[in-house]
């Protein structure tokens, strides 16, 4: 769960960036993901810090789409769909 958050953290970041326009719902995703799965404040802080993280070490890195953010997000999102697939299939949904 901590690297799916990281992933949409970055996701959010990077696909606004290359103008994608659709960052806002992987913090949407994000949002269900934190009602879902953090029932302590511990849980909360440690999803949202991974979320930040992915986000903010981005933010960093690119301040311009390009090529290779463009293949980072390609690599994020195969590996947050079957990261998500693999929930799914483990635990329903």
């Amino acid at each position: 769960m901590l690297r799916l958050a990281e992933l949409m953290g970055a996701l959010s970041y990077l696909r606004d960036l290359c103008q994608a326009g659709d960052g806002a719902q992987f913090r949407d995703k994000m949002a269900r993901l934190l009602e879902a799965e953090a029932h302590t404040e511990e849980r909360k802080a440690a999803l949202a810090g991974a979320f930040n993280r992915g986000f903010g070490d981005y933010a960093l890195t690119y301040r311009t789409c390009t090529s290779n953010a463009t293949e980072v997000i390609a690599h994020y999102l195969e590996e947050s769909g079957r990261i998500a697939r693999d929930i799914a299939g483990r635990y329903g949904g």
